[in-house]
């Protein structure tokens, strides 16, 4: 049994969870979804809302999965004879060219997509997929490296397959993200989007994030049909699961692919994942995003490998089973109000009481890594209550699942050791909200690093946070 399979939590009951378990129950069976789930997961012992929004996804998601007949499933595996073991991160396996799909539908946008060698949370070279969008008008020398918010645990929903005609429920993300990147495309920019969580969809793995993102660039740079070029500059461009991307790649640049640095002249990213110990927490007291807490760990298990079932309740290896390759559309209101306590045996009060789970909690926290030297815009959201998620007593407010006060901290360590930050928090707006200001602002931001303007920086601004 894999970690994926192996999570659960007791719940409960409370008058607002009830309240939206009422709401999805009535569109639910008036849309007919509960009459024929299409999941085997036995959700008996599971909370009412729970049985009520799986079953609505289930039928939801056996709708919409379409398979596009011209993708050539081969594309995606390591050809024959190469042995990717001995290859560098970044060397091209194939290519392909056809026309940029949104939600099936072909545009006049081309695309290249390049299957690469990549690095995995555990340090072993596997393959993955980067698509380099190419600009209608020509390239303009800028690279608008673009980090997905796809975040998902099922493979089927990485972006690569969304542009290629593909469909899957936690894939329409990738659809939407069409209008974040056509701007850049209309002023010249080859964009490239990277299947960040790798091939097996690594959900909140943050260092392999980077390394994905990074050989992505280096793969978009050697391809032979690719519009980038060596001397192109690179912008990097992210909000929540795309600033895990986003941010890792730069704090990893230096010693993973300083090629790749030379060229980085900014990172405008926002809603940003700092301490997983801390979300847990936070995001666990929320009634929309808590359902995030046991998709992150079952996904990280995964990622690295590790049983974690010694440390869960049965109840807790329920949860696990029924959040197996989930996209974050599906887990939100899932499990409100769903902590680790509410998994774990007694002896395990805390992940840090978990060695194995502390190990990979440890290895994910950004603050116990470098600092990255490519000037930054950080945008952050703190009215979570908007979402669902009131402000804690331990670690403060956040804007729903990211906790604001981590996001301070990690900003004044990049500004102390002298990266350049221009710094952007917004006491009423929450995650969701948060993102339209961000996308607008982020990317002026990244057009005036494109065009030579001196990075800004309003450090000295930025109040103390929490310890990380």
């Amino acid at each position: 049994m894999t970690f994926s399979q192996r999570l659960r939590s007791p719940r409960r009951a409370h008058r607002t969870a009830a309240t939206v378990a009422a709401s999805f129950l009535s569109i639910s069976l008036a849309t007919g979804v509960l009459a024929a789930p299409a999941s085997a997961v036995d959700r008996s012992d599971l909370p009412l809302q729970t049985q009520i929004i799986g079953g609505m996804w289930d039928g939801a998601r056996a709708m919409l999965d379409v398979q596009n007949p011209a993708d050539d499933q081969s594309f995606y595996e390591v050809p024959e004879g190469a042995d990717i073991a001995t290859l560098d991160p970044g060397t091209v396996l194939r290519e392909r060219t056809f026309d940029y799909h949104v939600a099936t539908l072909a545009t006049p946008l081309k695309v290249t997509q390049v299957l690469h060698v990549t690095t995995n949370p555990r340090g072993v070279h596997e393959q993955n997929v980067t698509s380099v969008v190419h600009p209608p008008n020509g390239s303009d020398g800028n690279v608008f490296s673009y980090q997905s918010i796809y975040d998902s645990s099922n493979p089927a929903d990485n972006p690569s397959r969304a542009i290629a005609g593909n469909l899957s429920l936690g894939g329409l993300l990738p659809a939407v993200e069409t209008s974040i990147i056509l701007p850049a495309l209309l002023n010249g920019h080859p964009v490239v989007v990277s299947d960040t969580e790798g091939k097996d969809a690594d959900f909140a793995a943050g260092p392999a994030y980077g390394a994905a993102t990074l050989d992505s660039l280096r793969a978009a740079t050697n391809a032979q049909t690719s519009p980038v070029t060596p001397t192109d500059k690179i912008g990097l461009f992210g909000y929540s699961g795309g600033s895990i991307a986003s941010n890792w790649a730069a704090i990893r640049a230096e010693e993973y692919a300083p090629e790749i640095e030379q060229r980085l002249v900014g990172v405008a990213q926002g809603g940003m994942l700092v301490d997983p110990q801390k979300n847990l927490s936070y995001a666990g007291d929320g009634i929309l995003w808590s359902g995030v807490v046991g998709l992150a760990l079952a996904s990280l298990g995964d990622a690295y490998d590790v049983d974690f079932s010694q440390y869960l309740t049965p109840y807790g290896m329920t949860v696990a089973e029924d959040v197996r390759n989930l996209s974050i559309v599906e887990s939100i209101a899932r499990y409100p109000g769903l902590h680790w306590s509410d998994i774990a045996k007694p002896e395990y009060p805390t992940p840090q009481d978990a060695p194995e789970v502390k190990a990979i909690i440890d290895d994910i926290n950004m603050g116990n890594w470098g600092s990255p030297r490519v000037p930054m815009f950080i945008f952050q959201g703190a009215a979570g209550w908007i979402e669902g998620t009131p402000a804690s007593p331990s670690v403060g407010p956040g804007d729903g699942i990211m906790v604001t006060k981590d996001v301070r901290t990690i900003v004044r360590q990049y500004c102390e050791a002298g990266t350049p930050i221009e710094y952007r928090e917004y006491p009423f707006a929450s995650h969701v909200i948060a993102g339209a200001p961000w996308a607008i602002e982020g990317y002026l931001w990244l057009e005036g690093r494109f065009n030579g303007a001196p990075a800004t920086n309003n450090c000295a601004t930025v109040p103390r946070g929490n310890e990380l």
